[in-house]
């Protein structure tokens, strides 16, 4: 039979215990889809401590996998067995080796792209797509900020936005990760624990600030970010590495230069097929062109799935990570 990560219980990476799960056949409008990377998120680890409660317990996390479909339910015509496919996002269940999924919920992968790299930039990908689409629309031109640019997101971000023509700004916790950042794109990298980035931003931008602060770190870095932004700049906070956001007085934005505020999720930004596509397709168009390149910083077996989420926490890896059912 084949087997899953299940958490019967949100808590510490203890709590996740690899046991025999069997999907079953898929029902009207499903893909049983046998796995072959599943990719790791910080949004996994919320979903097992109970940041971001599952719909229910017993429960498979992971948002975000590839494979090749085993079978389909009736009325699938989009897909059919032996297709190689790739999902990031909603229902969660991916840390299985075989799993049904709802079909408009996967995208074709082109020939050129693996399953392994599939896993590892669906999601961070997609991310950095409504990020640069939709939150902000950035030009040529822009100046913008990305905290944690060596990160999975971060260093997406960072090559997508020089590729659009922005001039791009990033926070890194050392030297080492300094390199890959600018190895990334990102011209201006600043060492947060020996710099205080809003005073380089201010002195790289002479004093104007930037047009836009892509933060995924959250609690350590939000109301210095905000100090970054030009006057009716966009604050996108798009995640909480380092803690959830204290409640905020929205007067703040109006005081600090009329800000825009926005907390996006990319549920929301590919809820419908036609959107979910296009991010796909701009994806898989940036990578086969070269524009962005995909990092697989690291692999670990799903079995050893608390490992990973343990050197996740700790800010061990780099890049994209994944699991190997």
């Amino acid at each position: 039979m084949p087997k899953a990560i299940r958490i019967h219980q949100t808590g510490d990476p203890t709590v996740m215990r690899w046991e025999p799960f069997d999907p079953g056949e898929p029902a009207p409008g499903e893909v049983r889809l046998r796995q072959e990377a599943v990719g790791l998120n910080f949004i996994d680890i919320y979903h097992r401590t109970g940041l971001y409660p599952l719909p229910t317990l017993p429960a498979i996390p992971g948002l975000e996998g590839a494979g090749v479909v085993e079978s389909v339910g009736e009325g699938v015509t989009e897909f059919k067995a032996g297709d190689r496919v790739a999902y990031a996002g909603v229902p969660p269940g991916a840390y299985a080796q075989v799993r049904c999924i709802p079909a408009h919920r996967l995208v074709s992968l082109p020939e050129g792209i693996s399953t392994l790299k599939a896993a590892g930039m669906m999601l961070r990908g997609m991310t950095a797509r409504y990020l640069l689409y939709g939150c902000y629309p950035v030009k040529k031109g822009d100046r913008i900020l990305v905290h944690a640019a060596a990160g999975g997101v971060g260093s997406l971000l960072c090559q997508w936005g020089r590729h659009l023509g922005a001039e791009v700004i990033g926070t890194v916790g050392s030297a080492e990760k300094a390199e890959v950042a600018k190895q990334n794109g990102c011209q201006h990298p600043i060492l947060y624990g020996e710099t205080n980035f809003v005073e380089a931003v201010k002195t790289l931008t002479d004093g104007r600030g930037v047009d836009v602060v892509y933060d995924g770190v959250g609690k350590a870095t939000f109301m210095q970010s905000l100090d970054c932004l030009r006057p009716m700049g966009t604050m996108v906070s798009f995640g909480q590495a380092s803690g959830s956001v204290a409640p905020l007085d929205i007067g703040v934005l109006s005081a600090k230069g009329s800000l825009f505020l926005t907390r996006p999720s990319l549920m929301a930004y590919t809820a419908k097929r036609e959107d979910l596509l296009a991010h796909a397709r701009d994806l898989f168009t940036v990578v086969e062109n070269g524009a962005v390149n995909i990092t697989i910083g690291q692999t670990y077996p799903l079995a050893e799935a608390a490992r990973a989420h343990r050197d996740l926490e700790a800010r061990k890896t780099k890049g994209s990570t994944v699991l190997i059912p």
